[in-house]
């Protein structure tokens, strides 16, 4: 009887290949930032510091800006998955902090990303996917414009993240996450301030002076009922 000897498909083959390569070429991007801008990275750098062809890269991605964003729409994904939740339900603060516990458990790509060279795109696809977001669960009652809101986020998350990264004796998370959530979040997205502004501004709407000139109006005390 003739054994059967097991052989891999080829089409399970061929995709851990490209699994591998695409892995090999994303790592080879990400060591070259450390030491130089994206402008001053050829594809052949890449493709020689993954160990490919030159024409092997482009089988897996048109340019090398394309892998770029390839690789930061991944991170930025997985981090804004992690902070969602939080930020639904309300809670800046733990969205902060989920989102600098993510970021510092994988220092060293944020780092080359937000400090070699790469803090551009990051940004714009950071501010790409956040405003997806923003248009899948709108708030058409908020103050903030929701891209408006998107943008001052982003910004303001790309400077701290950047700025903690960058420090030989960073802060731990949770002052990091405090300091995200007081300058950058609650001022944006907490709609504490804002729903009171939309209350007052609503019963103004009807009444016949408006509110600032029925602050004015002085108030006076009831008369006292005279006894003879």
């Amino acid at each position: 009887m003739i054994r059967k000897i097991y052989q891999p498909r080829l089409s399970t083959v061929r995709d851990a290949r490209v699994v591998r390569t695409r892995e090999a070429l994303r790592h080879a991007l990400l060591k070259l930032l450390e030491f130089k801008p994206l402008d001053h990275i050829t594809i052949r750098d890449i493709a020689a510091a993954a160990e490919v062809g030159y024409t092997t890269f482009f089988r897996h991605h048109p340019t090398k800006e394309a892998l770029l964003n390839d690789i930061a729409a991944e991170q930025i994904r997985s981090l804004i998955n992690l902070a969602l939740p939080a930020a639904e339900a309300g809670d800046t603060r733990a969205a902060s902090m989920a989102l600098c516990t993510y970021v510092d458990q994988h220092r060293a790509l944020w780092s080359t990303l937000l400090t070699g060279g790469a803090a551009g795109t990051l940004k714009e696809q950071f501010v790409c996917l956040s405003r997806q977001v923003a248009a899948s669960q709108p708030l058409p009652d908020h103050w903030v414009p929701a891209e408006v809101g998107v943008r001052l986020v982003i910004s303001g998350t790309i400077e701290i993240l950047s700025w903690w990264l960058g420090q030989k004796k960073p802060l731990p998370i949770e002052r990091i996450a405090e300091i995200h959530d007081r300058l950058v979040v609650s001022p944006t997205i907490n709609s504490d301030e804002a729903g009171a502004w939309r209350v007052a501004r609503a019963k103004a709407k009807g009444r016949p002076r408006s509110a600032r000139s029925a602050r004015k109006k002085p108030l006076t005390k009831p008369r006292r009922k005279t006894t003879k």
